[in-house]
């Protein structure tokens, strides 16, 4: 019989906090039995495998980000979008390191389609039609935003920027004027370029 109050969504939502509390690489249906006082065969009555409960983790990260940025997004065109959703992508890792972590998650084809990963790259590319950027090019750019901002701040969380001057918050703004700029003046693609 399934353990009351017990449901996969319950169980998402602690092993989210679990994951920000010891790191989402650390997130199994084993411990998080041991935070609920059961066994851990009473869980998989909620959830089929440790990966299952990643993936529901993952999904949850996914939900708050996307509606993170769609609030602080709303009436916001170009530099000020572009800065609002960096420091979404920012904060939210700052908070919640391990639901950041679990957000980057390799989902299967079927469940990203399903999640809001899907709403994430609507709004980087709602946001780009501010800077007139159109295909190919509004790829590209959705592929640099999200490798400047997941780099930047793994970096960060990992304390990569703490043992010099500037402090990161100085180069974190000079990073989004950079970004700003560049998207404003879109390179035309090379000669060499198939």
């Amino acid at each position: 019989m399934a353990r009351v109050g017990l449901t996969p969504e319950r169980l998402a939502r602690a092993g989210a906090e679990l994951a920000d509390e010891v790191g989402f690489d650390q997130v199994t249906v084993s411990a998080l039995a041991r935070r609920f006082d059961v066994k851990a065969a009473s869980l998989y009555a909620h959830v089929r495998s440790s990966q299952d409960l990643r993936t529901r983790i993952a999904l949850l990260a996914l939900e708050e980000l996307a509606d993170r940025a769609a609030d602080a997004l709303a009436g916001r065109a170009g530099k000020d979008a572009l800065t609002a959703l960096a420091n979404v992508y920012r904060d939210y890792a700052r908070e919640h390191p391990g639901r950041y972590a679990a957000a980057q998650l390799r989902l299967d084809p079927e469940t990203a389609a399903a999640s809001a990963g899907v709403r994430h790259a609507q709004m980087t590319r709602a946001l780009l039609r501010g800077y007139a950027l159109t295909e190919p090019d509004q790829t590209h750019a959705v592929r640099l935003l999200g490798s400047v901002f997941h780099g930047y701040v793994s970096l960060e969380l990992a304390g990569g920027f703490s043992h010099s001057a500037p402090d990161s918050q100085q180069s974190w703004t000079r990073v989004l004027d950079a970004l700003d700029a560049l998207l404003r003046n879109w390179p035309a693609p090379s000669e060499s370029a198939p």
